[in-house]
């Protein structure tokens, strides 16, 4: 009884008593992965970030600020509706700055509208759509969802979008997820189980310059929510189990205006090559534990050289056959860890691409 009454509370509806709302301001925490959050109460509603008040945390609890001047503001930069609390009540990302107005150094966001707010890039419009695989684990023993404890299942093979009991295992966390974003108004594309067991993928996308890593951000956010609701743990670890067994990516798939168009063939071959000249750098900022993931096995290439190919999951870079087909289109940079921030490999792209000049 007591639990039905709590399910009340949590959904009633606000909207025809109040023109209150709740803003859930949502910031990344000193790992650079870690996700904080906490809510307001707003004057509704809100269509626009700009309507939202800055508001500030004690960043000497996330490791982001020193005890004796703790204070770090948030700066609210885009807003989804809340599929938890529905309504007029939203969801906020926000970046981090000091009190002076400076990015502090795990506000990645900050560096990466500067390169999308460059003329030259804007006017190559550039598209991202970002394949964010995760691993879901048992709580307390951090074990992938529906493996034995402390055993192993069956080799890959029967997993990747499986169905079946023995097979697919946390589909409900991943409905669950897809259904939420699409209400958020993230551009989420779709959801499949990957080759190792417990693990899956969703996609955002195609999503133009700094949006692609909003809504990313949301993304796993709500996951996050989500995971914490089911009593299980999301992984974004690169390479969760060792052993013969597939690691999780984020593979970011990437066009601009001129390899869309007649011709763009060429471009995306020239943009290619661009990215193979910069391939140390890269790697450098594409996740955390990466060189567990990136050996040239399990549909990976090996981190320490560069290459590209068609239809190749083994290469670093893959074009599609339509592509190749169409003379025109886009590419998948297959490196990047599933950990990685899309602040940073979506602006470092547009940057290698567009703007440098080697």
């Amino acid at each position: 009884m007591a639990g039905a009454l709590i399910n009340d509370l949590i959904n009633l509806d606000l909207t025809p008593v109040t023109d209150s709302i709740i803003a859930e301001y949502i910031w990344i925490g000193g790992s650079g992965t870690d996700m904080r959050s906490k809510a307001r109460t707003l004057r509704g509603p809100i269509t626009d970030p700009k309507q939202l008040p800055r508001w500030n945390y004690d960043g000497s609890s996330t490791g982001q600020a020193p005890g004796e001047d703790s204070e770090v503001i948030l700066y609210p930069q885009a807003i989804f509706k809340d599929p938890f609390r529905r309504g007029n009540n939203i969801l906020v990302i926000c970046d981090a700055y000091t009190p002076a107005g400076e990015p502090i150094p795990t506000n990645k966001r900050f560096s990466a509208a500067q390169i999308f707010s460059h003329t030259d890039v804007e006017k190559e419009v550039p598209w991202y759509g970002l394949e964010q695989e995760y691993t879901l684990l048992q709580k307390d023993i951090n074990w992938p969802l529906g493996w034995p404890v402390g055993g192993f299942p069956g080799p890959q093979g029967p997993y990747y979008c499986s169905t079946g009991a023995d097979k697919a295992f946390g589909r409900e966390v991943v409905d669950a997820h897809y259904k939420a974003c699409l209400y958020a108004g993230i551009n989420i594309s779709g959801i499949n189980g990957e080759v190792m067991p417990g693990q899956w993928e969703f996609q955002v996308g195609p999503s133009v310059g700094i949006s692609a890593g909003d809504e990313l951000w949301a993304a796993r956010y709500i996951l996050e929510r989500i995971t914490e609701l089911a009593g299980v743990v999301l992984s974004l670890d690169p390479k969760p189990i060792k052993g013969d067994w597939n690691g999780a990516g984020c593979h970011t798939n990437y066009s601009t205006a001129t390899m869309r168009e007649e011709g763009g063939y060429e471009v995306i071959k020239s943009a290619i090559e661009k990215l193979g000249l910069r391939h140390k750098e890269h790697i450098a900022a594409y996740g955390e534990g990466n060189e567990r993931r990136l050996t040239g096995h399990h549909e990976t290439a090996d981190m320490n050289t560069f290459s590209w190919g068609v239809a190749n999951r083994g290469c670093s870079v893959r074009v599609g056959r339509d592509t190749e087909k169409d003379g025109k289109g886009y590419f998948e940079d297959r490196r990047p860890a599933s950990n990685m921030d899309p602040y940073v490999v979506t602006s470092m792209v547009a940057e290698t691409t567009i703007l440098w000049k080697p």
